[in-house]
């Protein structure tokens, strides 16, 4: 547990001093987790995280009593928030949202001190918010247990599979809640219509090369045991945990990117890097191995249209 500490901390990085009120707040306190420990995991990983985050607007997972408190998910920057954290002021239906955009050390350790455990972040960038650079498939176990979570291996492989068939890159990544994220960094071209609509061609495929394991019904009475193909984040305004991000979780899981062939290893687990444990992988960074440039959907999008016009 950590220190107990009742005073005001002031923390300088760059040209902006961060104050933390109440750094001895405990947020997970079955753990002893406190905010001051949130502040330093975000600090250390700062290096890690600013760039999946840079440029995007973020809704806040905020806990100011901690995680067994009513959560905050939290759109609008709040005016009392410094001049020097960014805004993006981005329509919505029937008016406008004035987000966060986490573009530096010092905002993020900003958003930690106001208990924002998690930052989720948009699939675009502000500055073209309809074309997004990330296409995500969510995998979530239709079951509990391990055999839950093998489904969600033996499925990630295949999506991966299917990706590589049509020249894509999958990135892989647990959630540190229940699954894994296969994500696609895009080149920004295409809006979401045309991205989401690739996205739910490739589940549909996915879905009828194996109909007795995967499906793309999103009524859970229709599934069957199976486990469901999900696409809905790709869309304007839906978000996804940021890679390194905090669930507000016991033990503090952290969302953790991972190499595909940590796929066969049998502690793998959605939860099994922890706010507390997740600095053992900084040595490696399994996305720093993959080329993760933007890429076109252009060709990739005949490539899976012949595909399924084959195995139709």
């Amino acid at each position: 547990m950590s220190e107990k500490r009742t005073d005001a901390r002031n923390v300088r990085t760059g040209s902006h001093t961060v104050r933390v009120s109440r750094p001895e707040k405990e947020l997970f306190p079955d753990d002893g987790i406190t905010k001051w420990d949130l502040v330093e995991y975000y600090r250390s990983l700062s290096r890690r995280i600013i760039p999946q985050l840079r440029g995007r607007p973020l809704m806040m997972e905020r806990h100011p009593d901690g995680i067994g408190g009513k959560p905050l998910m939290q759109k609008n920057a709040p005016d009392h928030f410094p001049d020097w954290v960014r805004r993006a002021v981005l329509p919505k239906e029937g008016g406008e949202v004035t987000h966060v955009v986490c573009d530096d050390t010092a905002t993020l350790l900003y958003l930690a001190d106001q208990a924002c455990v998690t930052p989720h972040r948009w699939l675009s960038r502000a500055d073209r918010p309809d074309h997004p650079d990330r296409l995500v498939f969510d995998l979530d176990p239709p079951s509990s247990g391990e055999s839950g979570f093998e489904e969600v291996r033996w499925t990630a492989r295949r999506c991966c599979g299917l990706l590589g068939e049509l020249g894509l890159p999958g990135l892989l990544m647990t959630t540190g809640s229940r699954g894994l994220h296969v994500i696609v960094p895009l080149d920004r071209r295409a809006d979401f219509d045309t991205v989401r609509a690739f996205a739910r061609d490739a589940a549909d495929l996915l879905a009828a090369r194996h109909p007795d394991r995967l499906t793309t019904e999103p009524r859970k009475a229709k599934r069957r045991g199976r486990l469901y193909l999900d696409i809905q984040r790709n869309a304007y305004a839906q978000t996804a945990v940021s890679p390194y991000g905090v669930r507000a979780r016991p033990g503090a899981p952290v969302a953790t990117p991972i190499d595909a062939r940590e796929l066969d290893d049998p502690e793998l687990r959605a939860d099994r890097w922890t706010l507390r444990t997740v600095g053992e992988r900084l040595a490696d960074d399994p996305w720093a191995r993959t080329d993760t440039r933007g890429r076109s959907l252009r060709g990739p999008r005949e490539r899976l249209k012949r595909l399924a016009e084959g195995e139709g």
